[in-house]
């Protein structure tokens, strides 16, 4: 019999939290999908890599930050810690980083407001944006570092951890299946390397 996990971590954000392209944790969506498969979720690695951790996936494909937000309280519901993703449909949205970053440290505010510890995670390159797209990836994240130092919370680093070391705009071939979502392989290294316990 395993021991009951020790922290409880709510993931919250778009679909690089819900595991797309090949999971999502709403059954209606997960029917869609010709193929799922529950490892392709960063947390499921993280999860095996650190047993005594308990994640819950708040993942919801396309949503902006500003929709994130909105579901907020029912992810903070008997959870430690919380994760929280987002801000590439903003961008793809031609949204203001400005904004997102604001919903962003918004919801880090509201979430230790009830006692819960908070990490953010940094966006991910996107192979399929264009030069402007590439250009908000970093200045949203850059605005993440700030947020991250202001708040004395952690960053988690996404964007390190799968973009191609010969074009830092984007994600390595194999760690992506579509060039906006992490492959199998890439969410393994999301929850292996860029995920710690906090």
């Amino acid at each position: 019999m395993s021991a009951a996990p020790t922290v409880i971590v709510a993931c919250l954000g778009d679909s690089i939290t819900a595991g797309s392209p090949l999971w999502d944790p709403d059954p209606l969506v997960r029917a869609e999908i010709d193929e799922p498969d529950v490892r392709s979720q960063w947390h499921w690695w993280a999860a095996r890599n650190d047993p005594a951790v308990e994640f819950r996936n708040h993942g919801v494909y396309g949503e902006r930050t500003d929709e994130i937000a909105q579901r907020l309280e029912g992810a903070l519901d008997g959870v430690d810690a919380i994760v929280v993703q987002g801000g590439i449909n903003d961008i793809a949205q031609g949204r203001p980083i400005e904004t997102a970053a604001q919903n962003l440290v918004g919801m880090a505010q509201r979430a230790r407001s009830h006692g819960v510890r908070v990490a953010l995670a940094d966006v991910l390159p996107w192979n399929n944006g264009d030069e402007r797209a590439a250009h908000d990836v970093v200045r949203l994240n850059a605005l993440l570092v700030s947020i991250a130092c202001g708040l004395v919370i952690p960053l988690l680093p996404f964007n390190d951890t799968l973009a191609d070391p010969e074009d830092r705009q984007r994600m390595s071939a194999e760690w992506t299946d579509d060039g906006d979502h992490p492959s199998i392989e890439g969410h393994r290294r999301l929850g292996e390397h860029a995920f710690r316990r906090f």
